[in-house]
């Protein structure tokens, strides 16, 4: 899917999530909590909980969650969504994520919120574990696999890493099927990309790595609006950003970027929702 080599995106998404400018941008603006697209109420929810609700319709979506399942997520960031996993439902869960910086940040609060006995967080890259095969009941990723340099190696890797009838529960920004490849070329640059997925690219490729497709629940709406309310939060907070820190360059560049995904989900070109896949118990 991607021109870049694995070692290539890993170190352009390490040293991104690992700048001083990252790290104020998705404490301050994104609510430094779930870093991840939400499911906006309306136009003036605040992103954190709107984020929020994406991550407990995840949970939902995610099979029976008891205190003996295990779950790993791909790109867990500052670990939200498996501090809510382990909270509310005593699961045992892996923080995968490549940025030292979101995982000192992911250690302390769960420390802080009396989880550090469920969560383990681990720096490493999703296309090169070392867990064993059947290792997780649910294999859950948000807004990450897009980062990877081998989306089909991080799909069989979910296969391989789940027990029969296991889920990878997951959302991406997706190019949307019937979008021109080169559509997007604005938010390739912007990332550093050269593709996005499409949802029949997960279909097909995790359809050929053993799994079955249990829901698409499609949100394209809700990608547009997440992305304008971060630009709005971005642009009313932008004076006490720049007193805390952040770069001038990185704020015009993220309003920029912002406006380049706000674009995208209103004209079709984007696409963005929840996707629930079963690994296939042998016959």
């Amino acid at each position: 899917m991607s021109e870049r080599s694995d070692s290539d995106a890993v170190r352009i998404a390490r040293d991104y999530y690992n700048s001083a400018d990252a790290d104020l941008f998705y404490r301050q603006v994104w609510g430094g909590e779930d870093i991840h697209v939400g499911l906006y109420d309306s136009e003036d929810e605040s992103i954190a909980a709107a984020s929020r609700r994406s991550v407990a319709r995840m949970a939902e979506l995610a099979g029976e969650l008891t205190p003996e399942s295990r779950v790993i997520d791909f790109g867990a960031g500052y670990g939200g969504s498996m501090r809510y996993i382990a909270e509310r439902y005593g699961a045992r869960c892996v923080a995968l994520n490549l940025s030292d910086v979101e995982n000192d940040r992911d250690r302390h609060m769960n420390r802080e919120a009396g989880l550090d006995d469920r969560i383990d967080v681990v720096e490493g890259d999703f296309t090169l574990l070392d867990f064993p095969d059947a290792s997780f009941d649910v294999v859950w990723s948000q807004e990450a696999i897009l980062h990877a340099g081998d989306r089909e190696k991080v799909c069989a890797e979910a296969a391989r890493l789940l027990v029969p009838g296991g889920r990878f529960v997951f959302t991406d920004p997706m190019r949307a099927d019937e979008a021109s490849p080169n559509s997007l070329k604005a938010i390739y640059d912007r990332l550093h990309l050269s593709s996005l997925a499409s949802p029949a690219f997960y279909r097909n490729t995790l359809s050929a790595s053993g799994m079955r497709e249990i829901v698409f629940e499609p949100h394209p709406d809700q990608l547009a609006r997440h992305y304008a309310r971060v630009r709005e939060v971005l642009l009313e907070q932008a004076d006490r950003l720049l007193e805390q820190g952040m770069s001038d360059d990185y704020i015009e560049r993220m309003k920029s970027g912002l406006s380049h995904w706000v674009e995208g989900g209103r004209n079709g070109t984007l696409t963005w929702g929840i996707f629930v896949f079963e690994k296939i118990p042998p016959a």
